[in-house]
């Protein structure tokens, strides 16, 4: 059982930058792909960026793509998804997920299912 936490939240202007973090425990992070996810008030929960077990191959939702990165630290077991030039419509939860199974391509992180999924964290653009 993996339990994924995360952090970095906040309050930003329009046009900042905040880092979030999310912290797993109870499995081993090298093993499972991870991923960003977002759910606005009154939206449904979208894809934000995903990354390998390895690091390697990165995948963005076009909405952030050129503004957010996502990285991984396996020795800390952490992921963290960088965000550039916030806007307003940024607003929502993020959520981290993890899954242990093999994924191949944009559609497989973006799509395919996750076992595991934090908390939450709140992030709020002003205009």
């Amino acid at each position: 059982q993996v339990q994924l936490v995360e952090s970095g939240g906040g309050l930003v202007q329009a046009g900042g930058s905040l880092r979030l973090s999310c912290a797993a425990s109870g499995g081993t992070d090298s093993n499972y792909r991870m991923g960003w996810f977002r759910q606005a008030p009154g939206k449904e929960r979208e894809f934000v960026a995903a990354i390998s077990r390895s690091g390697g191959p990165t995948y963005y939702a076009d909405s952030v793509q050129g503004r957010f990165a996502i990285s991984r630290d396996n020795a800390k077991n952490t992921v963290y998804l960088q965000m550039n030039s916030l806007k307003p419509e940024d607003t929502a939860v993020y959520y981290c997920a993890a899954d242990l199974k093999y994924c191949l391509g944009y559609a497989c992180y973006a799509r395919n299912p996750y076992a595991y999924w934090g908390q939450g964290t709140q992030v709020t653009v002003s205009s």
